[in-house]
């Protein structure tokens, strides 16, 4: 191969090397309703895998409409089992073979570890989209919480140690090292951007501000509306979408009924890319007040479009988001002062939005896929020398 190898030459390389099937273990599938930027970025690395010859297979658990076995984008999904069952039941299924035999095996830890390290002695490598710390107490009730982050943060990152570990950011690479994972083991591959998404239309007559994610707790919709309220006792004429559906759907609506906001903060439901784009084309600004994300998939999709973004000063914004550059980032106590901020500021918006646009024109998928059959393929050379 070349010094500086393509895409296509690492794929050839794993072929001629009889390193053809690889297993993908993650815990949901990209057309499941929740899934999120993780998924996403599988569905793009498994999808450019597939188009270059090797036999993917991605297992993942049930979800309500899909099913069990499908073939899309030139890739097998698997679908078995619950949100909590599908750990045991995909490792029960590899020992036994049950999908077929593998040649590697790409590991998606989103919380729950499925511990490749113990049970895989073929080459492996593990994508970690970020840590979920303070998440816990959010998505899980007491002692289930408490449980999984001792599990995350002490019990099982010590078998994770030898596994060369990939991440979408410098800040979760970061996380990843202070909890004993080796300095060269973790590397950060940032996440693309569809190129879907691009600049157009005309911006809303007037200051729009747009959140996009899905309506459950750690994206602290609610903080968001309350940021929104602030921002808009000094923009008056501004108005907040929000897009996204999930079960905190009733409860934020009744915050924005006791603020009386109803005539100028909207909830969207699940948009089409057509729509979401001709949202992101309109808006003045994104804004995200979430309590932790692994990289920011929304912002970065919004800057595509020259929109910058005003989010919270968390792990996973500050990859997304240049703080002062693309964008600003603040604490959540003062997300709603920041958002107005920018709204009265044209000038900052413009050189905001110009930014955020070339940041963006950097981030492809194809550069993300890269990323990981390059460390997919180095696991393979050690494994055979």
């Amino acid at each position: 191969m070349t010094a500086d190898p393509t895409f296509a030459e690492i794929a050839d390389d794993l072929l001629r090397r009889n390193v053809r099937r690889i297993h993908v273990l993650g815990w949901r599938d990209f057309a499941d309703r929740d899934a999120g930027g993780s998924e996403r970025h599988a569905h793009e690395f498994m999808t450019r895998f597939a188009a270059a010859g090797l036999q993917v297979t991605h297992r993942t658990s049930s979800a309500v409409g899909l099913d069990a076995i499908e073939e899309r984008s030139g890739y097998r999904v698997v679908r078995r089992g619950s949100r909590y069952s599908v750990f045991p039941r995909a490792v029960a299924s590899e020992l036994s073979h049950r999908m077929g035999g593998f040649d590697a095996l790409i590991e998606i830890w989103n919380a729950v570890p499925f511990m490749s390290p113990v049970w895989c002695r073929k080459p492996r490598i593990g994508f970690l989209h970020h840590v979920h710390g303070p998440m816990w107490g959010q998505i899980l009730p007491d002692p289930l919480a408490k449980l999984g982050a001792i599990m995350e943060a002490r019990l099982a990152p010590p078998f994770y140690r030898r596994t060369t570990m990939l991440t979408p950011s410098d800040a979760t690479r970061d996380e990843l090292l202070a909890l004993g994972f080796r300095a060269n083991k973790v590397t950060a591959v940032p996440n693309g951007v569809e190129p879907f998404f691009r600049p157009g239309g005309e911006r809303s007559l007037h200051p729009l501000v747009i959140a996009v994610g899905r309506l459950a707790p750690v994206k602290r919709f609610d903080r968001m509306i309350e940021a929104a309220v602030v921002a808009h006792e000094r923009v008056p004429s501004m108005r907040l979408v929000i897009v996204g559906e999930g079960p905190e759907l009733a409860r934020l609506e009744a915050i924005v009924a006791h603020h009386g906001a109803q005539n100028w903060i909207s909830f969207a439901g699940r948009l089409v890319n057509e729509d979401l784009l001709t949202l992101y084309q309109r808006a003045w600004v994104v804004a995200s007040a979430s309590l932790a994300e692994g990289w920011g998939l929304t912002l970065t999709e919004a800057a595509a479009c020259g929109t910058p973004a005003v989010a919270t000063d968390i792990s996973g914004h500050r990859c997304s988001v240049h703080d002062g550059v693309t964008g600003i980032l603040a604490p959540v106590d003062h997300l709603g002062s920041a958002i107005a901020d920018v709204l009265l500021d044209d000038a900052c918006r413009a050189r905001l939005g110009e930014a955020a646009l070339a940041w963006a024109h950097t981030l492809t998928w194809d550069s993300s896929a890269l990323g990981v059959i390059r460390a997919l393929h180095g696991e393979v050379i050690r494994h055979q020398a």
